[in-house]
C-alpha cells in the first residue's frame, strides 16, 4: 500500500491533487521510495534465500500495476492526478525489474540479477528526478493560471517560455527518449527481460517476454499520455480566462529548482556510467555481486551484457543529433537566394482558431478508450437540446465523460460496507448505562485474571 501498487493505490490519486506541489513531489519523490527500501531489505538481505516464486509474484504485480497506471493516467484531466496515476506506473516497472533480479538470482545467474537490481535502482532515482520536475512545474501553473485541469489550460508556451521549456523535458524523461535519463533505466530493464532465454523453466520462458510486452506498450502509452499533457497545457490557443492573462513565474528560486532538476535529468541521461557506478556498490552489499567490469566500458558506453549483445552511447547520440541538425541547417540556408521565406498562406477564408476547435482531454485519448474499454469503469452521456416547431432542430449538445477506477467498486466499496455493517453490531454493546459499562470492565478483568492464571 506504502508503495501505491494496483489495486491498493487508490490513496495516490485522492492525496495527490489536494497536497501542495512541493509535497506531492516529496511524496512522489521520497515517500514512495521508502516502501521500494522495505521491499528491497526485505528481499535482497533478511530472507536467507531469494526464492524465483516471490520473483514471479513481484514480475506480475508490477506489470499489472505498470499498464493499469498508465492507462488510468491517460483518462485524467487533472494534472496533479494524472502525475499521482504515472507514479504508480513507474512504480509498476520497478516492482518488475526487481522480480527479475529475484527470478535470475534463484535460478544461478547473478551477473543477469545485478543488471535487474541496477534498472530498478536506477528507475528508482530516475523518477524522483523527472517526478520532482513535473510536480514542481504542474505547481508554478497552479500558481499562474489557478487551474490544474489541462483542458482549461493551452498557450501557456508564450506565457511561460522557461516554465514550459523545464516542463518540456520532464514530459521527455518520463516518456524514456533518448538522451535523458528516464530511457537509460527502461533500456536496462528491457535489457534484463530480453536474457529470458538463459532460464530452463518453461513458465518463466513463457511469462518473462508477456511481461517484457506489457513493458513496451507501457512505454508507448506514457509518450502518447505526456504528448497529450505538454501538447494541451502548453500548445494552441488558451482555454480560459486565467490562462489568457498567464505569465512567466517571477520567482527566481522556483525557476532555479526546476532548472536544475531538468539539468540533472539531462546530464544523468548523456552520462548514466556515474551514477551506475555508484549503484554497483549497492549490488555488491546486497547481492555480493556486481555487473562485469566490462558492461561499462568508459564514460562513452554502456553494454550491460556484452557489447556484441546491446551498447549504448549517449555521447554518440547526441553527437550524432547535434551534427544532424547542423547538417539540415547548412542545407535549408546555404543560398540565401532560396532561404526559406515567411508569408500568409491562403485559408479558404479561414476566420480563425477558436478554443473550442482545439482537442480535449478526452477527444485526444478517445482511440485508447474505446480499445481498451474494459480497463475502466466508463459513464459517457451525450445530451441534446432541441428546439423548432417540430423539435427537430438541435439547439446545443451536452457531453459528460466520468471514469471510474474498477479498485473502488471491486475492493473498497465492498470492504467499506462490512466495515459500516460489523461497526453497527459492534456499535449495540454502547447503551450509554454506566452499570453495563462497569460490567463489561469486570468481566475483562476476569478474563485477564484467568489467562494469567
Amino acid at each position: 500500500m506504502k508503495a501505491g501498487i494496483v489495486p491498493i493505490h487508490v490513496w495516490l490519486p485522492e492525496a495527490h491533487p489536494v497536497a501542495p506541489s512541493h509535497i506531492s513531489a516529496l511524496m512522489s519523490g521520497v515517500m514512495l521510495k521508502v516502501a521500494l527500501y522495505g521491499l528491497i531489505r526485505f528481499c535482497f538481505d533478511l530472507i536467507d534465500k531469494v526464492q524465483w516464486e516471490w520473483g514471479v509474484v513481484l514480475l506480475i504485480i508490477g506489470t499489472v500495476s505498470a499498464l493499469g497506471g498508465i492507462l488510468y493516467a491517460m483518462m485524467q484531466p487533472n494534472l496533479k492526478r494524472l502525475l499521482a496515476y504515472s507514479s504508480v506506473e513507474n512504480i509498476g516497472i520497478i516492482f518488475m525489474v526487481l522480480g527479475l533480479a529475484m527470478i535470475f538470482l534463484d535460478n544461478g545467474h547473478p551477473d543477469l540479477a545485478a543488471l535487474g537490481f541496477l534498472a530498478a535502482l536506477f528507475h528508482a532515482f530516475n523518477h524522483a528526478l523527472f517526478k520532482n520536475l513535473l510536480f514542481l512545474g504542474a505547481g508554478m501553473i497552479q500558481q499562474q493560471t489557478h487551474e490544474l485541469n489541462i483542458d482549461m489550460l493551452g498557450g501557456l508556451i508564450k506565457k511561460m517560455p522557461q516554465t514550459s521549456m523545464v516542463f518540456l523535458v520532464g514530459c521527455m524523461s518520463i516518456s524514456s527518449l533518448p538522451l535523458f535519463n528516464g530511457f537509460v533505466s527502461e533500456w536496462l530493464a528491457f535489457q534484463t527481460a530480453l536474457q529470458v532465454d538463459v532460464l530452463d523453466n518453461g513458465v518463466l520462458r513463457s511469462l518473462i517476454p508477456v511481461s517484457a510486452a506489457a513493458l513496451a506498450l507501457t512505454a508507448a502509452l506514457a509518450a502518447a499520455c505526456f504528448v497529450k499533457v505538454f501538447g494541451l497545457t502548453f500548445l494552441g490557443v488558451p482555454r480560459s480566462r486565467h490562462s489568457e492573462k498567464a505569465h512567466e513565474v517571477k520567482d527566481k528560486g522556483m525557476l532555479a529548482a526546476t532548472t536544475l532538476l531538468a539539468s540533472l535529468c539531462f546530464l544523468v541521461g548523456i552520462f548514466p556510467s556515474v551514477i551506475i557506478s555508484l549503484i554497483n556498490r549497492v549490488s555488491s552489499q546486497l547481492l555480493a555481486h556486481t555487473l562485469p567490469n566490462e558492461s561499462v566500458l568508459s564514460w562513452l558506453w554502456i553494454a550491460p551484457v556484452s557489447h556484441e549483445q546491446a551498447s549504448y552511447s549517449p555521447p554518440l547520440v547526441l553527437s550524432g543529433a547535434l551534427i544532424a541538425g547542423c547538417v539540415c541547417y547548412w542545407y535549408l540556408r546555404r543560398d540565401p537566394a532560396k532561404a526559406i521565406r515567411i508569408a500568409p498562406t491562403w485559408d479558404c477564408g479561414f476566420g480563425g482558431l477558436t478554443p473550442r476547435m482545439q482537442y480535449t482531454s478526452s477527444a485526444f485519448t478517445m482511440p485508447i478508450r474505446r480499445i481498451f474499454a474494459k480497463a475502466w469503469i466508463i459513464d459517457e452521456q451525450v445530451n441534446k437540446d432541441m428546439q423548432g416547431a417540430m423539435n427537430q432542430d438541435v439547439a446545443a449538445v451536452h457531453y459528460a465523460l466520468h471514469i471510474q477506477d474498477h479498485s473502488w467498486p471491486w475492493l473498497y466499496q465492498p470492504l467499506e460496507r462490512e466495515v459500516n455493517n460489523l461497526a453497527k453490531q459492534v456499535g449495540r454493546i454502547q447503551t450509554g448505562n454506566i452499570r453495563t459499562y462497569l460490567g463489561y470492565s469486570f468481566v475483562t478483568l476476569l478474563l485477564l485474571l484467568w489467562v494469567i492464571s
